[in-house]
C-alpha cells in the first residue's frame, strides 16, 4: 500500500497571516512540520503543497519536496487533490502545516484503520481528542465532532455538540484534529463536488464529505498537540519545543 503525506501550506491566514513562516526554534513552522512528518517514518513520500514562492523555496532549499498549486483553492483538501492527481498513491494523509508536533502513534492509528478495512467502507479517517475545559468546548475556533457507536463521524461543528440540554446525562466532547487520511479516490471526488450550505456556514471542509455520503472513521488520540492559529499559540509552541 503506497502511503504519502501532503502538507497544504497557504501563506495567507485570516487569524495569523504568514504563520507558517514564523520562527520556531530556529526554523520556520512549515519546515518544522515537514521534518516532523518525514521523521515519523510512516510515509513513502512527504510533500508540501503551497501557493507561496517563499514557502516553496524554504522547503526545496532544505532538501524537501514541494509542489506549487496551479489554481486558487478554498480548502486544504482541494489543494492536495489537485496535487495528488498524477502521483501514485493508495492512501493520502493531509498533515496540517501549522501542527509541527507530529505524533507518530496517532498517525499510525489513523493508517491502521485502512489495513483492517477489508470491505473498504471507510473513505477517510481522522483524529479526535476528548476535551473537558468549558472554555475550549465553547470556543468556536475549536471544531467539535460527534460519532456513532462505531466511531464514524455524524457531524462536525464550531458550536457545542452534543449540547448538554439534559445536564444529568454524562456525555463526552471531542475536538477534531485536522489530520486526515484519505483513500485517493475520495480525495479526487471531493475536488469535483461543489460546496454545500452546511460546509459554507461552518467553514469545516470535513462536512462536505458527510453531505455527499462519504464515511469518516474517527480515531481517538490522547495527544492534543499544539495548533498554531494565533501568536499566542506560537509562543506556547516555542515553550514546548525547549
Amino acid at each position: 500500500m503506497q502511503i504519502i503525506a501532503m502538507i497544504p501550506a497557504r501563506y495567507a491566514a485570516s487569524r495569523f497571516p504568514g504563520k507558517l513562516m514564523q520562527d520556531l526554534a530556529g526554523k520556520p513552522v512549515i519546515l518544522r512540520t515537514y521534518e516532523a512528518a518525514v521523521n515519523t517514518g510512516l510515509f513513502d513520500q512527504v510533500y508540501v503543497v503551497t501557493d507561496s514562492d517563499l514557502i516553496y523555496n524554504t522547503i526545496t532549499q532544505a532538501g524537501g519536496l514541494a509542489l506549487m498549486s496551479r489554481e486558487e483553492h478554498q480548502t486544504g483538501s482541494d489543494r492536495i487533490a489537485e496535487a495528488v492527481e498524477s502521483i501514485p498513491a493508495d492512501i493520502v494523509v493531509n498533515v496540517q502545516g501549522d501542527e509541527p508536533f507530529a505524533d507518530r502513534k496517532s498517525l499510525a492509528g489513523v493508517l491502521e484503520v485502512f489495513k483492517d478495512d477489508v470491505n473498504e467502507e471507510i473513505d477517510l479517517a481522522s483524529l479526535m481528542t476528548e476535551i473537558t475545559d468549558p472554555a475550549e468546548i465553547n470556543n468556536p475556533n475549536t471544531v467539535k465532532v460527534i460519532v456513532d457507536h462505531r466511531n464514524f463521524a455524524l457531524y462536525f461543528s464550531r458550536a457545542v455538540i452534543p449540547y448538554p440540554r439534559a445536564e444529568e446525562v454524562q456525555t463526552k466532547h471531542y475536538k477534531h484534529k485536522g489530520i486526515y487520511a484519505f483513500r485517493k479516490q475520495a480525495l479526487l471526488d471531493f475536488r469535483r463536488l461543489p460546496m454545500l450550505p452546511l460546509e459554507a456556514s461552518e467553514k469545516i471542509e470535513a462536512i462536505r464529505y458527510l453531505e455527499y455520503g462519504k464515511r469518516i472513521k474517527m480515531v481517538e488520540t490522547q495527544v492534543s498537540g499544539i495548533e498554531i492559529d494565533t501568536p499566542e499559540d506560537l509562543e506556547r509552541a516555542k515553550d514546548a519545543w525547549i
